[in-house]
């Protein structure tokens, strides 16, 4: 790694913990441009549309420090039942992470701590989600462990019944990542083909030393790792913090924060980019380059919906400065980029979630009514999007700084994560009932 760049500093973040939660991404000579964006995050909040509606929000966990973890990166996964999976990047008994499920019983959640990383070959520090495998097993990427540079890893529950209270499940590591050649540093969630194949990627490593993007099969009983490709030969992209994801005939998808042929920034402003089968191997098109005018820095993982759109978010840059909702269409053998909608405080991580009609839901890492973040939901985005201010975080009462995508279930209920605030200040899971559209 070249070098490392934390999140975005506000109040919140001032705390000694900080300095062991970072974005490791290379962003290099863009940190005084990043800096100045956030600057404008409070002189532009006026222009911001804040048209707060009534919505049954809650937090349904506050973690504390101790046995449930620390500061959750990213987002929850729902699995069967409506139950929620995620993890803690700290915290926990030997203070490497935790990952963890959320159960609704009657009307309340229990929260059940599954894995505890110990810092040592299982893993530590999972930045990244959690993914529910075609066999209902837990699958994910603690950020370090191993040899230092990151392992994946599948959880399983206990092969008798457990009827304690802590009930831990049983850990397989698949991989265990060595910087050169494989890529080191997996930072967010996993996705599955149909065949059972497991993809990712990696922030650093690689050939090039700025990340890669891989496949895992199974193989033997075990797993065989398999580079779909090395970041950082050109204008490629460089850097990867988000996961992928594939489409139906097997193309896989995601961002970098930086690389490409945006000018604006040391190193590329970041791109959007494809990795087509090819002859046994891959080929990567470039679908998007960032830049200032289209937004800048993208870190988010992309959606796809019915009609082969993508959208996803840019930390900083558009009209506005302060980062953009975007959708990549395909057109003519290409693909059409619009600028759905450009924040004037928001400086975005996450990616969103999409509900049945076809309305948009993220998270702001900043900006809101007291600076710790907001909920955000765009309408009408056949026309022209209209922004709704879901909820506004409020530091020590429910929480701040949203990092993770906010996923919603088949009731229309969206879920999410805090990296800061709530009752002790480590971080919360939070739920906003019945906001989306049921199928």
């Amino acid at each position: 790694m070249q070098s490392s760049l934390e999140l975005p500093k506000d109040k919140t973040m001032d705390r000694q913990a900080t300095s062991t939660r970072k974005f490791r991404f290379n962003l290099n000579s863009c940190l005084n441009m990043f800096a100045m964006a956030l600057v404008a995050v409070f002189a532009l909040t006026l222009l911001t549309p804040h048209a707060l509606q009534a919505q049954t929000f809650s937090v349904i966990h506050n973690f504390s420090g101790e046995g449930d973890g620390t500061n959750p990166y990213a987002g929850v996964t729902i699995g069967g039942g409506g139950v929620l999976y995620g993890t803690a990047s700290g915290g926990g008994t030997h203070g490497h992470g935790v990952v963890f499920r959320l159960s609704h019983i009657g009307s309340g959640w229990v929260f059940g701590a599954l894995y505890e990383f110990t810092g040592g070959s299982d893993g530590a520090t999972p930045y990244g989600g959690i993914a529910i495998g075609p066999n209902g097993a837990l699958y994910g990427t603690p950020y370090g462990g191993g040899v230092g540079d990151g392992t994946a890893f599948e959880l399983r529950p206990p092969a008798t019944y457990c009827s304690a209270i802590l009930c831990y499940w049983n850990e397989t590591v698949l991989h265990t990542f060595t910087g050169v050649p494989d890529g080191e540093y997996p930072f967010e969630n996993l996705t599955f083909d149909q065949a059972g194949n497991i993809y990712g990627t990696t922030n650093a490593g690689g050939r090039y030393s700025t990340g890669s993007a891989f496949e895992l099969s199974p193989s033997g009983g075990g797993w065989t790792e398999s580079i779909l490709h090395n970041f950082g030969s050109g204008n490629d992209g460089s850097g990867p913090v988000a996961g992928v994801l594939l489409d139906t005939a097997g193309n896989v998808y995601g961002t970098t924060p930086t690389g490409g042929t945006g000018t604006l920034c040391s190193g590329g402003c970041g791109t959007v980019y494809q990795l087509m089968p090819s002859d046994g191997g891959w080929v990567e098109n470039v679908l998007v380059n960032f830049d200032q005018a289209n937004g800048y820095y993208p870190s988010s993982n992309l959606i796809l919906d019915d009609s082969g759109n993508l959208y996803g978010t840019t930390l900083g840059g558009g009209q506005n400065g302060n980062g953009v909702v975007f959708e990549l269409a395909p057109s003519g053998g290409g693909w059409t980029y619009s600028q759905l909608y450009s924040f004037a405080s928001c400086n975005s991580h996450a990616g969103v979630a999409r509900d049945t009609a076809g309305n948009l839901y993220g998270v702001c890492y900043v900006g809101g009514t007291y600076e710790d973040g907001w909920v955000y939901e765009l309408t009408n985005c056949s026309e022209s999007c209209t922004l709704v201010d879901l909820h506004d975080f409020q530091s020590r009462t429910d929480g701040a700084n949203p990092v993770g995508s906010p996923v919603l279930d088949a009731n229309g209920n969206l879920y999410g994560t805090t990296l800061d605030g709530g009752a002790s200040g480590n971080g919360t899971v939070w739920e906003i009932a019945g906001v989306g559209a049921r199928p």
